[in-house]
This record gives C-alpha cells, structure tokens and sequence, in this order.
C-alpha cells in the first residue's frame, strides 16, 4: 500500500480521535466537530489528499454504517410500524424531489434534467447523519426508530431514483411503466441479494462456536451484500438492510454464541466509529474547497426547497395515519421534519455524476452546500428540539453518563 495514503490515513484518525474527546467534553454534535476539523485541515499546508468519492463512500464506508444501523433495529418494532416507515421512505422521497426539482427549475432557473437529477439526490435523509446525531443526543423510543429506519430505507429509494434520473438526464427515452419497472425490480433484487447472503451466512454461523469467525461472517455479510447487489445492478443499500435486519435478530438459541454477540457488537460499533469519522472529515475537507460564490442563489434557493420538500413529505403524510393505531404525535413530527439530515449518500451519489450530465459543476457545488447546511445548522440545532418536545432531558436534569443504565 502507498505510504503516503497510510500516512494521511492516521493523520485523518488522529484527528478524528481527538475531535471525538473536543466534542464529548463541549457536549457538540461529533458529526459537526469531525466536518469542522476538515475545513480547518484542508486550510494547512500537510492537508491529507485523499479524495472523497463514490467509490470510497458506497464500497468502502456506506456498508458498515449501513449494516450496523439495521442490525440494531428490532424487527417487532420495525414491523408493527412499518407502514408509516414505507410511505415517508416512498412517497416521502418523491413529494420532497418533486418539490426540489420544481423549486430548482424556477428559483434557481436550472434545466428541468439538472433540477430533477439534484432533487431525487437530496430528497432523502441521510442514515450517516441522522444515526450519528441522534445517537449522540440520545433519543430513545419510537422515535428513534420512525427517524433511523426512515432514513434507512429511503436511502435505497433515491438511490434507485437516482439511476433512473440520471437515465433521463443523459438521454434515454424511460417510459413511466419502465421506470416502476426498474425500481421494483432493483429494491426486490437487492432485498432478494440480502436475504440469499444472510441465509449463507448464517448457515456458516451456525457451524462455528469461534467468536472471531463470527464476527468475520458478519463482515462479509455486510460488504458482500452490497457487493453482490451492485455487481447485479441492483440495490447495493436495501441488500445490506436486508442482512443486517437478518443477523440482528436472531433470536434462535445457538446462532451466535454469547461471546460472540459480544464480540460483533463491538466490533460493528468500532466500525461504525470508524467509518463515521472518515466521512465526515472527508466532507470537510472537500466542503473547504467548493467554490460556492458563483452559485449562490442556487444554495439559497436549494436550502429553502429542501426544507420545504421535507415539511411537505413530513406533514402530510403523517395525517394518514391520524385516526389510527399508528399515528405520529405532533412533536414527533416536528422532530422527523428537523432531523432530516442529508449527508454522505447525497455526495455519493452526485460524485458519480457522469460528466456529460447538464450543469454537472453547479449540482455538485449545491449538494455540497446543502450538506453543509444540514449538519451545522440542523446537526447543531436537534438536540435542543429533543428537549423542547420532552424528548430528552435538559442537560440540568440529565443523569451522569456514568451512572446510565442500559443501552443507549
């Protein structure tokens, strides 16, 4: 391996180990220290030089953050609201791009091809974002679940979205028919990819006491999901969903051993910690170098369409379920609307622009932006939400972390 790439690579976790221990004593969002420290790194001469791309993000960092966060998720509360998880993630992403794309074309007078590849990018909430925010400001319950399972469902929605834009934008002629289509066909594709890897896996699982091999099958569960969904051209993100749901909740006797639970556990948060970190001091350092002046009134007029299309996708969706088992309380509908956070699928997904794609530069720079946007204001600003609707305690009233029982 290139000893400079190794070199600025434990630049970038040194960093990151002391923005974490900064964050913790301030009580700041760490997702906000980590893209703050690398606007200020980029700025020095020793910056590191490794690039933020597609590739790094979706192969590298996406399928560890991805397969943590489902495996977490308990399938009995996942089920039962499912439905108002299914609709935010569906329809939801298709109000909030819808609306993004109308702003964009008449606000910012983007070509109507620019205006929907950009909306379909950014309409969803990032899991990368949402996760590490809430996860700090430690929100519990039901909510917790509405606001990380949506965001991890709707992840796959834009990005199969996403490929279908991008379709239109470069030319093909896609029928809406052929449209629903392929979207069917790359979400059953990639569930169906998660569910024959967790199956293989499991039946590995079940044939070893070994913790350490465990913890292995738990990795290639992760990275070969995704792997095999993307090199199927179907959904790489819902296939690791898939899997990760799988092994988290096997409840079964003798599936994993109790060492081995253990040890999976830490090592998926280690992992997560780790792929958090190079992100978003990776958005950091590539946010410093953005050129923002020249499209200025395509940021203000994206910031405020975003927002608008997430209230929109929020709101009134959420009325459906009013007058059912399933309704979402007013203050939990604030909360979905706020923490709506995007982050690094939308810079995934619009680094992998090709380049023939109209006003190309313009949508990157706005995405960028917006991300920006999204985690210093709203990253800085959830936590005092959580509070005002009795979501957390006030930091008066809150008990010690030391002295915390269960889990987070």
């Amino acid at each position: 391996m290139d000893q400079n790439f190794e070199r600025e690579a434990l630049l970038l976790l040194l960093i990151a180990a002391l923005v974490a221990m900064v964050t913790r004593r301030l009580k700041l969002p760490y997702a906000v220290g980590l893209v703050a420290a690398g606007i200020g790194v980029a700025l020095l001469p020793f910056a590191p030089k490794i690039a933020l791309t597609k590739d790094l993000i979706f192969t590298g960092l996406l399928p560890p953050l991805l397969f943590e966060a489902a495996f977490y998720l308990r399938w009995k509360e996942f089920r039962r609201d499912l439905p108002v998880i299914a609709v935010l993630a569906t329809l939801g992403v298709l109000i909030s791009a819808a609306i993004t794309t109308v702003g964009m074309h008449y606000l910012a007078r983007w070509e109507w091809l620019s205006a929907l590849v950009f909306g379909v990018l950014i309409a969803a909430t990032d899991p990368v974002s949402v996760i590490a925010v809430f996860r700090e400001a430690h929100a519990h319950g039901r909510l917790r679940l509405l606001v990380e399972a949506e965001s991890l469902l709707n992840d796959g929605t834009a990005a199969v979205g996403f490929g279908i834009a991008v379709a239109l934008a470069a030319g093909q002629s896609i029928s809406a028919p052929q449209a629903l289509w392929t979207a069917l066909l790359n979400t059953a594709g990639g569930i169906l990819c998660g569910a024959v890897v967790g199956q293989l896996v499991l039946f590995l699982i079940v044939r070893t006491g070994d913790h350490l091999v465990e913890t292995v099958c738990t990795m290639i569960a992760a990275y070969g999901s995704f792997l095999l969904a993307d090199t199927l051209h179907l959904s790489g993100v819902f296939a690791t969903i898939t899997v990760g749901l799988m092994l988290g909740n096997m409840t079964e006797p003798g599936l994993l051993s109790k060492r081995g639970r253990e040890a999976v556990q830490n090592f998926w948060e280690y992992a997560a910690f780790l792929a958090n970190s190079l992100i978003f001091l990776l958005i950091g350092i590539e946010d410093a170098s953005q050129q923002f002046g020249p499209v200025w009134v395509a940021v203000i007029s994206a910031i405020a369409v975003v927002t608008l299309g997430r209230a929109a996708a929020v709101y009134p969706l959420c009325l459906l379920f009013e007058k059912s088992s399933l309704r979402v309380s007013r203050r939990h509908q604030h909360v979905l609307f706020w923490g709506g956070l995007r982050g690094a699928l939308a810079l995934a997904l619009v680094l992998g622009l090709p380049p023939n794609i109209p006003g190309r530069e313009s949508i990157v720079r706005v995405s960028f932006a917006v991300v920006a946007f999204s985690i210093f204001v709203q990253g800085l600003t959830i936590a005092p939400l959580l509070r005002a609707v009795g979501e957390i305690p006030s930091p008066a009233l809150a008990v010690p972390s030391a002295e915390r029982t269960g889990t987070d």
